[in-house]
């Protein structure tokens, strides 16, 4: 997503299959895939991306649902948000499916999909907590085969797609238990993330996954935060927490993920809103997982 040519699109190739797609970006290195098209064409309609071609993979039929795979869901990336929000999802990966409904108005749901909202990595990106906290796999198709990559090594720049690679898929473990997503905007109704996050418990292994959304370039894990109210939960029982417990829990995750400056100074006041609101929502979104 990042061919800056001085031209507009000179081709648009509509693959049928996967290996057909692989096969017309490693034809066209300057080409851009593209699904919905939320993100790509709105940066082509503000004069920032001029692709020399397209490659088209909403014709590809094995990107645009999901199967079962050794305590796995197997997610196409070109299921679309509108889908993932539907209940039969919701009941397979719940805090996806929130993520999926609060992604924006119903034409960018119809349109959005999980493969783009990664790809794309904005900041704002409803998906990419939850895909973090759920620590998801991508699995990633070129001329030299597949390969399986963390999503936080893509997010965080750490592992890249090679030339004529893409996304098909996203390979996430299904624990069986509660899931949260919680988001603040900045007005009512559907709009980008000032804060995000993402609660997910895992009882096999007696953890609680945290991850925060739009704060940063990627989404933060407070993993000292997720070990110290694990240590608190109890497991075997009704997995009630005080609401002291809750509240420190959120103060921690916010400390962590918005931190005071290095030099001690105060932190601007947009800042500090910033703090309570990560606060607030990690608090909620532990409290409604517990319960």
């Amino acid at each position: 997503m990042t061919t800056h040519a001085p031209q507009t699109a000179q081709s648009v190739t509509l693959p049928a299959s996967l290996d057909e797609a692989v096969a017309a970006l490693t034809a066209m290195p300057a080409a851009v895939p593209v699904a919905g098209g939320t993100d790509l064409m709105a940066a082509v309609n503000r004069g920032q991306l001029r692709p020399a071609g397209l490659v088209g993979l909403s014709r590809i039929n094995e990107i645009r649902g999901w199967q079962y795979q050794d305590g796995h869901a197997l997610l196409g990336a070109g299921l679309t948000h509108a889908r993932m929000g539907r209940p039969d999802f919701a009941a397979l990966i719940p805090a996806l499916a929130a993520a999926s409904r609060a992604a924006g108005p119903p034409q960018i749901r119809n349109a959005g999909t999980l493969g783009g909202n990664v790809v794309t990595a904005a900041p704002t990106g409803d998906s990419l907590p939850v895909l973090a906290a759920l620590e998801a796999d991508l699995v990633v198709v070129g001329p030299l085969g597949s390969r399986e990559i963390p999503v936080s090594h893509l997010l965080a720049g750490r592992d890249l797609l090679a030339p004529g690679e893409l996304v098909a898929f996203v390979r996430v473990p299904l624990l069986h238990a509660p899931q949260v997503f919680l988001k603040a905007t900045g007005r009512t109704g559907p709009a980008r993330a000032t804060a995000s996050v993402a609660v997910v418990l895992d009882p096999a292994r007696r953890g609680v996954r945290c991850a925060v959304g739009a704060v940063a370039p990627m989404p933060l894990r407070p993993l000292e935060a997720e070990r110290w109210i694990a240590s608190l939960v109890d497991w075997d029982n009704d997995r009630g927490l005080a609401p002291e417990a809750l509240t420190a829990f959120g103060e921690y995750v916010a400390a962590a993920c918005v931190p005071d400056p290095p030099d001690g100074e105060q932190l601007p006041p947009a800042v500090q809103h910033l703090r309570r609101t990560v606060a607030t929502l990690a608090r909620r979104a532990l409290g409604r997982a517990l319960s």
